[in-house]
């Protein structure tokens, strides 16, 4: 299966490595981030139906499921998947205003 990324998820990647990188005691949080965003989503391509569906009365995004990134739960993996594709859509930390993020996609 096919991984494709929107410009959307390096930024939020990049936003939150970032985060880690600057407010982490240590600065290797940033990097276990990076690799485990990079695990999950390859174990996603092994398992793709293994994320629930996202909850939502929005027709546009009720497609969505979502998974989180191992090791750091709070952040989540929202994907859509069509015949032979993944479509990695956001990587949101939960304390993110999901719904309206979600809402513009």
């Amino acid at each position: 299966m096919k991984v494709l990324y929107r410009q959307t998820t390096g930024d939020d990647i990049v936003r939150q490595f970032r985060y880690y990188l600057l407010t982490a005691e240590a600065p290797e949080i940033a990097l276990r981030f990076r690799e485990a965003v990079r695990r999950t989503i390859q174990s996603l391509r092994k398992n793709p139906h293994v994320g629930p569906r996202y909850s939502s009365s929005n027709p546009r995004i009720q497609s969505l499921r979502s998974w989180p990134v191992a090791g750091f739960e709070a952040i989540r993996i929202y994907y859509a998947l069509e015949e032979d594709a993944m479509h990695i859509i956001r990587i949101l930390h939960g304390k993110r205003d999901v719904r309206r993020i979600l809402k513009s996609e």
